[in-house]
């Protein structure tokens, strides 16, 4: 790890990642955020890159003040993954069935369920809580309530961009299942609404970037943006929950006879907003790209579509708050891959994954990711390695 002095910050950008190796841009919004006046420290992951006001890959810990934008417009995105008694035995030599049959179970792009899923009907799905949750919608802002039928529907669908379905093996051979998704549309609106709320306050007008506009603690608006957002976060975890129980059920239709079970599911946030406590301060620290990795708790960071992912164990750095990486992080914008590289390049770098080649999918080509070992190996005093997966089907929206 590498500490960097910002002249005129109020504290210093800790950063996990070759400070030479991020972009210009990166660096100036690590340089804004550590100027704020509400800021209490700064952390920065390996697979650090340009966001919406903050990189993607910051840990931002605020006393009394949380930004919209360092948790991302995809309120509570992140990962599930689940070991499987299947093993690489058990697996037919032409996977396109078993990819087929998962995109024909989750939605996927903008797709969604022509009627919303029913929990109650999923094999062992806790319903605890799922009424109560549904319920509090009504007290989300008035701009986004007319959307209620349309999250309701999007409620276990995948979405687009980096989001994923995978079937993946370990070095022992043992199948896991793997997804990735978020808040869908619906917090994508929620915190869209609630920035341009922020950016009209009185106390964040002169920032050096308009869109690190925050919200007050015991404020009207505060309190506002809190709900919306921890429903949102509670929406993800759902979403996911419920995608993780359509897989479930199409391995065990696809692979009857050797009678799969499922070990403890692991899930996590990478972009939200947690009430946390370090030297005697209670903060709060918002994960933009940016999985908790406090001791002993399970993460998941995963790769490209080409390459292996990461079942892990934190290490509690409080010097990170606790945290590591969400994933290999971009070193390409999405317009840039899809001027440098063709489909040809995308097969060839898929080669033996069952997925998606065309170029619809150019932009999430794993050569525009940064190398996830190189990510793993800079972050060795954050998280240990429980196992390393790589995948054999690989669904994208």
């Amino acid at each position: 790890m590498s500490y960097v002095e910002v002249p005129g910050a109020k504290v210093p950008i800790r950063m996990w990642a070759d400070p030479a190796s991020v972009e210009d841009g990166a660096m100036q919004q690590l340089r804004n955020v550590a100027t704020l006046p509400w800021i209490k420290g700064l952390a920065v992951m390996p697979d650090v890159h340009y966001g919406k006001g903050a990189t993607v890959g910051s840990v931002i810990a605020m006393d009394g003040a949380v930004c919209p934008a360092a948790v991302g417009v995809d309120i509570g995105c992140g990962m599930s993954a689940v070991k499987t008694s299947l093993t690489a035995n058990d697996l037919p030599g032409d996977l396109s069935r078993l990819r087929s049959r998962i995109e024909g179970a989750i939605p996927v792009g903008r797709g969604m369920h022509e009627d919303p899923v029913e929990p109650g009907r999923m094999h062992g799905f806790p319903t605890a809580g799922w009424d109560d949750f549904w319920e509090r919608f009504d007290g989300v802002a008035e701009a986004v309530k007319f959307r209620r039928g349309r999250a309701a529907k999007q409620m276990g669908t995948l979405g687009s961009g980096n989001h994923m379905i995978e079937i993946c093996l370990d070095e022992d051979g043992v199948v896991w299942l793997m997804l990735h998704s978020g808040s869908r549309n619906i917090g994508k609106e929620l915190a869209e609404h609630h920035i341009g709320i922020a950016q009209k306050l009185p106390h964040n007008q002169g920032l050096s970037d308009r869109d690190l506009a925050v919200f007050i603690s015991d404020t009207p608006q505060m309190g506002d943006y809190r709900n919306d957002l921890y429903w949102a976060q509670e929406y993800a975890k759902y979403n996911r929950a419920i995608m993780m129980g359509l897989l479930k059920d199409v391995v065990r239709k696809e692979f009857k006879k050797a009678r799969v079970t499922f070990g403890q599911e692991i899930s996590c946030h990478h972009n939200y907003v947690a009430e946390e406590r370090y030297e005697g301060v209670d903060v709060l620290v918002t994960r933009k790209g940016a999985i908790r990795a406090g001791s002993g708790e399970y993460g998941i960071i995963p790769g490209s579509m080409g390459t292996s992912s990461y079942i892990v164990k934190g290490l509690g750095n409080e010097k990170a708050f606790n945290s590591a990486s969400h994933g290999a992080g971009r070193r390409m914008s999405r317009s840039a891959a899809k001027r440098h590289f063709s489909t040809q390049d995308l097969v060839d770098q898929t080669r033996g994954v069952e997925c998606r080649k065309d170029a619809g999918v150019l932009d999430e080509i794993p050569a525009a990711y940064k190398p996830i070992e190189q990510v793993m190996e800079q972050q060795r005093d954050l998280v240990e390695v429980v196992a390393k997966i790589k995948q054999v089907v690989c669904v994208k929206g």
